[in-house]
Protein backbone atom coordinates (compact mmCIF):
# COMPACT_ATOMS: atom_id res chain seq x y z
CA UNK A 1 0.00 0.00 0.00
CA UNK A 2 1.62 3.62 -1.07
CA UNK A 3 -0.82 6.80 0.72
CA UNK A 4 -1.22 9.40 -1.83
CA UNK A 5 -1.00 12.98 -0.56
CA UNK A 6 -3.55 15.50 -2.04
CA UNK A 7 -2.99 19.17 -2.02
CA UNK A 8 -5.28 21.87 -2.41
CA UNK A 9 -3.19 24.58 -3.97
CA UNK A 10 -6.21 26.29 -6.00
CA UNK A 11 -6.88 28.82 -3.41
CA UNK A 12 -7.33 32.39 -4.55
CA UNK A 13 -5.56 34.08 -1.31
CA UNK A 14 -7.46 36.97 -1.15
CA UNK A 15 -6.96 38.71 2.08
CA UNK A 16 -2.86 37.48 1.68
CA UNK A 17 -2.94 39.73 -1.93
CA UNK A 18 -0.55 37.16 -3.64
CA UNK A 19 -0.29 32.93 -4.70
CA UNK A 20 0.86 31.96 -1.12
CA UNK A 21 1.36 28.59 -2.94
CA UNK A 22 4.84 29.59 -4.42
CA UNK A 23 5.92 32.20 -1.89
CA UNK A 24 8.94 31.77 -0.51
CA UNK A 25 9.28 30.77 2.99
CA UNK A 26 12.48 28.93 3.70
CA UNK A 27 16.37 29.87 3.70
CA UNK A 28 16.91 28.33 0.32
CA UNK A 29 13.48 29.48 -1.52
CA UNK A 30 11.36 27.17 -0.02
CA UNK A 31 7.79 27.38 0.49
CA UNK A 32 5.44 26.27 3.11
CA UNK A 33 4.56 23.29 0.17
CA UNK A 34 7.90 22.26 0.07
CA UNK A 35 8.05 21.63 3.77
CA UNK A 36 4.66 19.52 3.98
CA UNK A 37 6.10 17.12 1.23
CA UNK A 38 9.26 17.24 2.65
CA UNK A 39 7.33 15.69 6.06
CA UNK A 40 5.20 13.57 3.75
CA UNK A 41 8.11 11.18 2.56
CA UNK A 42 9.46 11.25 5.46
CA UNK A 43 6.27 9.55 6.95
CA UNK A 44 6.23 7.34 4.15
CA UNK A 45 4.19 9.21 1.46
CA UNK A 46 4.72 7.59 -1.70
CA UNK A 47 2.48 10.05 -4.29
CA UNK A 48 1.51 13.46 -4.23
CA UNK A 49 -1.08 14.96 -6.47
CA UNK A 50 -1.75 18.92 -6.57
CA UNK A 51 -4.79 20.19 -7.66
CA UNK A 52 -4.67 23.51 -9.04
CA UNK A 53 -6.19 25.87 -11.45
CA UNK A 54 -4.99 26.26 -14.98
CA UNK A 55 -4.58 29.77 -14.48
CA UNK A 56 -1.42 29.22 -12.13
CA UNK A 57 0.08 25.92 -14.00
CA UNK A 58 3.06 27.58 -15.23
CA UNK A 59 3.94 29.46 -12.66
CA UNK A 60 2.94 26.44 -10.67
CA UNK A 61 5.03 23.94 -12.42
CA UNK A 62 7.81 25.98 -12.68
CA UNK A 63 8.46 26.00 -8.91
CA UNK A 64 8.00 22.50 -8.32
CA UNK A 65 8.35 20.45 -11.85
CA UNK A 66 10.79 17.83 -11.03
CA UNK A 67 12.13 18.97 -7.54
CA UNK A 68 11.74 16.17 -5.69
CA UNK A 69 13.07 13.97 -7.93
CA UNK A 70 12.65 10.26 -7.28
CA UNK A 71 11.71 10.77 -3.55
CA UNK A 72 7.86 10.89 -4.72
CA UNK A 73 5.82 10.61 -7.76
CA UNK A 74 4.03 13.22 -8.79
CA UNK A 75 0.57 14.20 -10.47
CA UNK A 76 -1.53 17.40 -11.40
CA UNK A 77 -5.04 17.90 -11.33
CA UNK A 78 -7.11 20.69 -12.66
CA UNK A 79 -9.90 22.64 -10.29
CA UNK A 80 -12.24 24.46 -12.63
CA UNK A 81 -15.50 25.78 -12.13
CA UNK A 82 -17.00 23.88 -15.49
CA UNK A 83 -15.53 20.38 -14.22
CA UNK A 84 -18.15 18.66 -13.34
CA UNK A 85 -20.02 15.27 -12.77
CA UNK A 86 -21.90 14.14 -15.81
CA UNK A 87 -25.56 15.64 -15.71
CA UNK A 88 -24.39 18.30 -13.42
CA UNK A 89 -25.45 22.02 -15.25
CA UNK A 90 -23.01 24.75 -14.29
CA UNK A 91 -24.96 27.76 -13.22
CA UNK A 92 -24.76 30.51 -15.82
CA UNK A 93 -22.50 33.42 -14.61
CA UNK A 94 -20.26 31.19 -11.97
CA UNK A 95 -17.26 32.66 -11.23
CA UNK A 96 -16.71 31.05 -7.82
CA UNK A 97 -14.93 27.74 -7.08
CA UNK A 98 -17.32 24.58 -6.03
CA UNK A 99 -15.43 24.12 -2.12
CA UNK A 100 -12.76 21.67 -1.08
CA UNK A 101 -15.19 19.11 -1.08
CA UNK A 102 -15.18 19.48 -4.98
CA UNK A 103 -11.47 19.99 -5.57
CA UNK A 104 -10.97 16.59 -3.58
CA UNK A 105 -13.45 14.66 -5.76
CA UNK A 106 -11.54 15.85 -8.93
CA UNK A 107 -8.75 13.82 -8.03
CA UNK A 108 -10.38 9.98 -7.88
CA UNK A 109 -8.75 9.12 -11.48
CA UNK A 110 -5.33 9.37 -9.92
CA UNK A 111 -5.56 7.94 -6.45
CA UNK A 112 -5.46 4.34 -5.69
CA UNK A 113 -4.75 4.21 -2.08
CA UNK A 114 -5.93 5.53 0.78
CA UNK A 115 -4.81 9.32 0.60
CA UNK A 116 -4.25 12.62 2.86
CA UNK A 117 -5.75 15.79 1.92
CA UNK A 118 -3.85 18.80 3.02
CA UNK A 119 -3.96 23.00 3.02
CA UNK A 120 -1.12 24.02 0.53
CA UNK A 121 -0.68 26.93 2.80
CA UNK A 122 -0.91 25.85 6.10
CA UNK A 123 2.42 24.35 7.69
CA UNK A 124 1.04 21.51 9.92
CA UNK A 125 4.79 19.94 11.38
CA UNK A 126 6.40 16.63 11.31
CA UNK A 127 4.42 14.52 13.71
CA UNK A 128 1.03 15.20 12.24
CA UNK A 129 2.02 13.92 8.64
CA UNK A 130 3.63 10.44 10.83
CA UNK A 131 0.30 10.17 12.96
CA UNK A 132 -1.94 11.02 9.34
CA UNK A 133 0.43 7.81 7.65
CA UNK A 134 0.11 5.67 10.20
CA UNK A 135 -3.55 5.48 10.32
CA UNK A 136 -3.96 5.34 6.57
CA UNK A 137 -1.46 2.51 6.06
CA UNK A 138 -3.83 0.44 8.70
CA UNK A 139 -6.51 0.33 6.89
CA UNK A 140 -8.37 -2.09 4.28
CA UNK A 141 -8.19 0.50 0.99
CA UNK A 142 -11.53 -1.28 -0.06
CA UNK A 143 -13.36 -0.38 3.14
CA UNK A 144 -15.03 3.76 4.00
CA UNK A 145 -12.75 4.79 6.69
CA UNK A 146 -11.54 8.24 7.60
CA UNK A 147 -9.98 10.47 10.00
CA UNK A 148 -9.00 13.68 11.49
CA UNK A 149 -5.49 15.10 12.78
CA UNK A 150 -7.21 17.72 15.00
CA UNK A 151 -5.18 20.57 16.76
CA UNK A 152 -5.79 22.74 20.22
CA UNK A 153 -7.25 26.04 18.81
CA UNK A 154 -5.38 27.77 20.66
CA UNK A 155 -2.33 26.82 18.53
CA UNK A 156 -4.05 27.48 14.98
CA UNK A 157 -4.25 31.27 15.10
CA UNK A 158 -2.88 34.22 13.54
CA UNK A 159 -1.47 37.53 15.66
CA UNK A 160 -2.95 39.41 12.18
CA UNK A 161 -6.30 39.06 11.97
CA UNK A 162 -9.31 36.61 11.66
CA UNK A 163 -9.05 33.02 10.60
CA UNK A 164 -11.40 29.94 9.73
CA UNK A 165 -11.97 27.13 11.91
CA UNK A 166 -13.70 23.97 12.20
CA UNK A 167 -14.57 23.61 15.81
CA UNK A 168 -14.82 19.73 15.97
CA UNK A 169 -17.83 18.14 18.10
CA UNK A 170 -16.54 14.28 19.80
CA UNK A 171 -17.59 11.55 20.94
CA UNK A 172 -16.35 9.96 24.63
CA UNK A 173 -14.24 7.99 22.34
CA UNK A 174 -12.82 10.21 20.83
CA UNK A 175 -14.74 10.22 17.65
CA UNK A 176 -15.77 13.04 14.97
CA UNK A 177 -19.93 14.14 15.73
CA UNK A 178 -19.42 17.03 13.78
CA UNK A 179 -17.92 20.16 12.58
CA UNK A 180 -19.00 23.44 13.15
CA UNK A 181 -17.52 25.67 10.92
CA UNK A 182 -16.98 28.95 12.53
CA UNK A 183 -15.60 31.88 10.12
CA UNK A 184 -14.16 34.34 12.39
CA UNK A 185 -12.07 33.49 15.30
CA UNK A 186 -9.96 35.88 16.68
CA UNK A 187 -7.61 36.54 19.46
CA UNK A 188 -7.68 39.89 21.72
CA UNK A 189 -4.58 39.61 24.12
CA UNK A 190 -5.03 36.38 25.89
CA UNK A 191 -8.53 35.96 24.98
CA UNK A 192 -10.49 34.28 21.96
CA UNK A 193 -13.48 35.07 20.45
CA UNK A 194 -15.54 34.01 17.93
CA UNK A 195 -17.81 36.25 16.07
CA UNK A 196 -21.43 35.53 14.37
CA UNK A 197 -24.19 37.95 14.31
CA UNK A 198 -22.27 40.72 15.29
CA UNK A 199 -22.34 39.10 18.75
CA UNK A 200 -18.53 37.93 20.29
CA UNK A 201 -18.43 34.78 22.35
CA UNK A 202 -15.87 33.39 24.33
CA UNK A 203 -13.63 30.28 23.71
CA UNK A 204 -11.12 28.49 25.63
CA UNK A 205 -8.07 28.08 23.08
CA UNK A 206 -8.59 24.10 23.82
CA UNK A 207 -11.01 23.42 21.65
CA UNK A 208 -10.09 20.95 19.01
CA UNK A 209 -10.15 22.22 15.29
CA UNK A 210 -9.94 21.06 12.02
CA UNK A 211 -7.18 22.27 9.32
CA UNK A 212 -8.11 20.39 7.16
CA UNK A 213 -5.73 17.73 7.31
CA UNK A 214 -7.89 14.33 7.11
CA UNK A 215 -7.33 10.61 5.66
CA UNK A 216 -9.32 8.65 3.69
CA UNK A 217 -9.84 5.15 1.84
CA UNK A 218 -10.87 5.23 -1.65
CA UNK A 219 -14.31 4.65 -1.39
CA UNK A 220 -15.11 8.04 0.30
CA UNK A 221 -14.31 9.82 -3.68
CA UNK A 222 -18.46 8.09 -3.75
CA UNK A 223 -19.40 10.27 -1.45
CA UNK A 224 -18.22 13.45 -2.40
CA UNK A 225 -19.67 12.73 -5.89
CA UNK A 226 -23.22 12.07 -4.90
CA UNK A 227 -22.23 14.90 -2.24
CA UNK A 228 -21.49 17.51 -4.62
CA UNK A 229 -24.65 16.76 -7.49
CA UNK A 230 -27.12 16.82 -4.11
CA UNK A 231 -25.23 20.05 -3.24
CA UNK A 232 -26.00 21.91 -7.11
CA UNK A 233 -29.52 20.60 -7.06
CA UNK A 234 -30.08 22.44 -3.93
CA UNK A 235 -27.77 25.19 -3.86
CA UNK A 236 -29.54 28.34 -2.16
CA UNK A 237 -26.53 30.06 -3.75
CA UNK A 238 -26.11 29.06 -7.23
CA UNK A 239 -23.22 31.70 -7.56
CA UNK A 240 -21.16 31.52 -4.10
CA UNK A 241 -22.41 28.92 -2.53
CA UNK A 242 -19.33 25.76 -2.03
CA UNK A 243 -19.13 22.42 -1.33
CA UNK A 244 -16.57 21.85 1.59
CA UNK A 245 -14.69 18.84 2.46
CA UNK A 246 -16.13 18.94 6.13
CA UNK A 247 -19.73 18.82 4.92
CA UNK A 248 -19.17 15.39 2.79
CA UNK A 249 -17.36 14.23 5.87
CA UNK A 250 -20.54 14.75 7.90
CA UNK A 251 -22.49 12.88 5.31
CA UNK A 252 -20.23 9.89 5.65
CA UNK A 253 -20.75 9.69 9.43
CA UNK A 254 -24.09 10.51 9.26
CA UNK A 255 -25.68 8.58 6.36
CA UNK A 256 -22.85 5.67 6.31
CA UNK A 257 -22.88 5.18 10.46
CA UNK A 258 -18.94 5.43 9.94
CA UNK A 259 -16.94 6.41 12.83
CA UNK A 260 -14.24 8.88 12.33
CA UNK A 261 -11.71 9.25 14.99
CA UNK A 262 -10.01 12.53 15.12
CA UNK A 263 -6.09 11.70 16.33
CA UNK A 264 -4.68 14.96 18.20
CA UNK A 265 -1.66 16.23 17.51
CA UNK A 266 0.59 18.24 19.78
CA UNK A 267 2.27 19.94 16.93
CA UNK A 268 1.28 23.83 16.13
CA UNK A 269 0.17 24.75 12.50
CA UNK A 270 1.60 27.85 10.76
CA UNK A 271 -0.80 29.38 8.01
CA UNK A 272 -0.04 32.37 6.27
CA UNK A 273 -3.70 33.94 6.02
CA UNK A 274 -2.34 37.83 5.97
CA UNK A 275 1.30 39.20 4.69
CA UNK A 276 2.05 39.96 8.55
CA UNK A 277 2.40 36.43 9.42
CA UNK A 278 5.22 35.35 6.67
CA UNK A 279 7.89 36.67 9.33
CA UNK A 280 6.67 34.45 12.24
CA UNK A 281 6.60 31.44 9.79
CA UNK A 282 10.15 32.24 7.96
CA UNK A 283 11.23 32.62 11.90
CA UNK A 284 9.03 28.87 12.93
CA UNK A 285 11.36 27.35 10.26
CA UNK A 286 14.77 28.89 11.12
CA UNK A 287 14.24 27.74 14.61
CA UNK A 288 13.09 23.85 13.10
CA UNK A 289 16.79 24.07 11.18
CA UNK A 290 18.85 25.14 14.44
CA UNK A 291 16.84 22.18 16.33
CA UNK A 292 17.59 19.50 13.41
CA UNK A 293 14.17 19.36 12.49
CA UNK A 294 15.22 20.24 9.11
CA UNK A 295 18.15 20.71 6.86
CA UNK A 296 19.29 24.48 5.37
CA UNK A 297 18.29 23.23 2.33
CA UNK A 298 15.18 20.87 1.58
CA UNK A 299 16.41 19.42 -2.02
CA UNK A 300 20.16 19.58 -1.71
CA UNK A 301 21.47 18.65 -5.79
CA UNK A 302 23.95 16.05 -5.44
Amino acid sequence: MKPTLVVLAAGMGSRYGSLKQVDQFGPSGETIIDYSIHDAIRAGFKKVVFIIRRDIEHEFKEVFGGKFGDLIEVDYVFQEIDIVPEGVVVPEDRKKPWGTGHAVMLAAEKVNDPFAVINGDDFYGTISFQLLHDFLVSQDPDNLRACLIGYQLKNTLSDHGYVSRGVCSLSEENHLDGINERTHIYKEGSNIFFKEDNTDYPLTGNEIVSMNLMGFTPPFFNILKEGFENFVKSNADPQKGEYFLPVALSTMIDKHDAKVPVIETPEMTYGVTYQEDKASVRQMILDKITQGVYPQQLWAKN
